[in-house]
């Protein structure tokens, strides 16, 4: 399960300068994890990005969680949109 979740969380030397995004598109990690530490709920958030799925802030927060831990992440890289 925590694979395919990290799975949705891709990099793009183009796109944010190669910070982690959610699925190749113009979402960074780091704004989703901003959404929620602000207090926005994940249904505010989905209803702001329609493309956006539940996997995807879940990828979020177990992304975070391993950072916390200090455990290595591997991205794929993100194909060209």
């Amino acid at each position: 399960m925590n694979k395919t979740l990290l799975n949705r969380i891709t990099t793009n030397p183009d796109i944010y300068g190669g910070k982690p995004i959610i699925r190749g598109k113009r979402l960074a990690v780091e704004h989703v994890l901003d959404y929620l530490a602000a207090g926005d709920d994940p249904e505010t958030i989905l209803k702001g990005f329609p493309w956006l799925e539940k996997e995807d802030i879940q990828a979020c927060c177990l992304y975070a969680a391993m950072l916390a831990k200090h455990e290595t992440l591997d991205f794929t890289p993100a194909l060209a949109c």
